[in-house]
């Protein structure tokens, strides 16, 4: 075993064993919400990887709890309040950078999503080539709540998912179990939690079978429940593929559905500025490179922290979890 142990060394483990690289994300009490040395730890672990010989890269968890929460958004309003909003931005370059490298790691990328992942953990996860998700997954990019938006990337792979999906996704928030996950291509494997930890050594005991036949057969034939949102899919493409909010509520209006109604809801509840800035991003990502979203992303960042919806969001959400936010007009 070769230990590539970063500088966050409690929070990150690292180690390479039998040609398969491990990250294992290790703040549990937090959920592992990403920090800036978290972050910067695994882009060095990735970095140092790109021309080693490994079969694969396993991305997991020592949380029975969360794979990751997202960033520490609770941080990053701690510094823009201290007036020392360039810490935060400097996460955010940090993150975004990490991002592409997952995207475009020579080195085939595993994630073990076992429990919550939020924001920052869907950056960790679905730009590599494999997200298998367990019977406990949540998966969400719950942004606008938080008088935030949808960033690693998610103008990128939002928009690429099948029909209305990722429009629906970026402006409600909804969480998704391993069903819903598989159905809309966030997720590729779904193996039970308690055979996740065979996955690393399978990998190195199988270096010239595809990585995708040694996920199946891990997951053993196991049946995952139906997905609850395929269901309502052509409401929800009619609606949410209308070309703007209004049209999008209109339309919900016209549905006449328990979902529609809370659908609406939900809309309602959220920041409207977020949900302006969600609209625009997510639609003009569709025509956008990856590392172009990531720009925008950055540059929106950089303002959007430092507006009262996200002071307000974060607080009500993560700090004093009233869920009562004060929102600004938009």
């Amino acid at each position: 075993m070769t230990d590539t142990t970063p500088p966050a060394a409690s929070e990150v483990l690292t180690d390479v064993h039998q040609g398969v690289g491990r990250i294992r994300l290790n703040r549990p009490k937090a959920l592992n919400a990403l920090t800036t040395p978290m972050v910067a730890a695994i882009d060095d672990a990735l970095a140092a990887w790109e021309s080693a010989p490994l079969t694969a890269v396993v991305l997991s968890s020592t949380s029975a709890k969360a794979f990751c929460a997202g960033g520490d958004m609770r941080a990053i309003r701690r510094n823009v309040l201290a007036g020392d909003a360039e810490a935060s931005e400097r996460f955010f370059a940090t993150e975004y950078r990490l991002n592409a490298r997952i995207a475009e790691h020579p080195v085939p990328i595993v994630a073990l999503i076992d429990g919550i992942c939020m924001g920052g953990g869907l950056g960790l996860s679905v730009h590599g080539g494999y997200r298998v998700v367990t019977e406990n997954t949540v998966l969400a990019m719950p942004e606008t709540a938080l008088g935030f938006f949808p960033d690693i990337g998610a103008g990128y792979f939002l928009p690429r998912l099948p029909g209305a999906l990722g429009m629906y996704l970026g402006l409600t928030g909804h969480r998704l179990d391993a069903a819903d996950a598989l159905y809309t291509g966030l997720a590729t494997h779904f193996i039970p939690a308690d055979r996740l930890h065979l996955v690393p050594d399978a990998l190195a005991g199988h270096p010239h079978t595809p990585i995708d036949t040694v996920l199946k057969d891990l997951g053993d034939g196991s049946e995952v429940p139906h997905s609850k949102l395929a269901a309502v899919r052509p409401d929800l493409d009619r609606a949410f593929g209308a070309p703007t909010l209004a049209d999008i509520r209109a339309e919900l209006h016209r549905t006449e559905t328990p979902w529609a109604a809370d659908t609406l809801a939900t809309l309602d509840s959220v920041s409207p500025r977020s949900l302006d800035i969600t609209h625009a991003l997510l639609t003009a990502g569709r025509d956008r490179t990856l590392r172009a979203c990531l720009t925008a992303d950055l540059h929106l960042a950089r303002t959007t922290i430092l507006e009262p919806d996200f002071l307000e969001g974060v607080r009500a959400v993560l700090v004093d979890k009233d869920h009562s936010p004060a929102w600004q007009p938009t």
